[in-house]
């Protein structure tokens, strides 16, 4: 049931090393892996041999016991189980490798503490991380070393993040996110389509960029969702759409939401050739990847694909539509975020209500 390998390895200074691997599968994929490293090849096989024994037990039994590992061991096997890292996305990815070339790899998880945190994030910042970014990097650990306790009975500490959190915080290592205001004018706007289109005209070219582009802002849709949008969803008659799986920090499936089409949009999707299943059948990465180059083309700065749907947002404000028509539109379950918008578009309209209450 439980398999043993050995693999060699050098260190810098040249001293051999061995390192002990035993992994559990089942029809074909990785359920279990765990490794330590030896000076010695004979030690490296008796510890394999005696863990190898111990897991075959513990499986049989049903009740696998928790078993504490380096974090840089224990991210090692959550990259390794294809029905956890095949739902990783790209960015998160990216901060898991970081995490296991870091200074943290060797910490055991059963023994982190608030001053490796500490320590960490301050290596973080010296390289030029924000506390932002930082942020994200300890949001990422936790979630890993929670999705390892139950999914691989690895013996973790959660509770140092409670208590390292604020403290971090304080030390002003990590922060929340800024919440951002950038609107395009109306003559960048102009210039990123003029832009597009003349990228789209290439004869390689085959994403309607500016299309895309249009109805990114018509419709308040994130790029992932617009690329997402199917031909059996469409709703002709009441000129809507269903979009699958909206974010939602409560949900992360199944929250699907009838979306209308305004302004346009419903044009533009009509417009599209019916060659598949999807209605923009493209990389979400692709077309961000394009308006990134245009943007920069242009000279203009500090706008990210992302705030076409704030523009999407500001516009229907403008156009007279309430705080709840515009969430149908945009999807927000939490209306916090467009009062800002809309306290932004018309910072004087809180104290005017409030006269006409008075």
């Amino acid at each position: 049931m439980a398999s043993l390998s050995i693999e060699k390895r050098k260190r810098k200074t040249g001293e051999p090393t061995y390192r002990a691997i035993v992994r559990v599968k089942k029809n074909k994929k990785i359920i279990h892996q765990e490794s330590k490293t030896f000076r010695e090849d004979k030690l490296a096989r008796a510890w394999g041999k005696r863990r190898q024994s111990l897991i075959e037990a513990e499986f049989a039994s049903g009740q696998p016991s928790r078993r504490a590992c380096s974090i840089g061991e224990m991210l090692d096997r959550y990259i390794s189980d294809d029905r956890l890292w095949d739902k990783v996305k790209r960015s998160r990815r990216y901060v898991v490798n970081l995490l296991r070339d870091s200074m943290l790899a060797k910490i055991q998880t059963d023994e982190l503490s608030t001053q490796n945190l500490i320590d960490y994030c301050r290596l973080r910042n010296g390289a030029g991380a924000s506390p932002t970014t930082v942020r994200i990097d300890i949001s990422v650990l936790r979630s890993t070393m929670r999705i390892m306790s139950s999914t691989h009975s690895v013996a973790v500490d959660l509770g140092v993040f409670e208590n390292a959190t604020p403290v971090l915080f304080d030390l002003g290592l990590v922060s929340k996110s800024q919440r951002r205001s950038r609107r395009p004018s109306e003559k960048e706007v102009e210039q990123i389509k003029k832009e597009l289109a003349k990228r789209q005209s290439k004869h390689q070219a085959k994403i309607p960029l500016t299309d895309i582009f249009e109805f990114s802002i018509l419709s308040c849709m994130r790029i992932g969702e617009v690329c997402k949008l199917r031909w059996d969803d469409l709703d002709e008659n009441n000129k809507a759409v269903l979009v699958r799986d909206r974010k939602d920090p409560r949900k992360k499936e199944g929250n699907h939401m009838w979306c209308p089409l305004l302004g346009g949009a419903f044009e533009i999707v009509t417009r599209q050739p019916r060659n598949g299943e999807l209605i923009f059948p493209y990389k979400p990465r692709s077309v961000t990847a394009t308006f990134r180059r245009a943007r920069k083309e242009l000279g203009i700065n500090d706008l990210r694909y992302h705030d076409l749907r704030r523009e999407g947002a500001s516009r229907l404000f403008e156009r007279g539509y309430s705080i709840d028509e515009v969430a149908r539109v945009t999807g927000h379950r939490n209306i916090n975020m467009l009062w800002q918008v809309y306290t932004e578009l018309y910072p004087g309209k809180m104290r005017d209500l409030f006269k006409e209450d008075s």
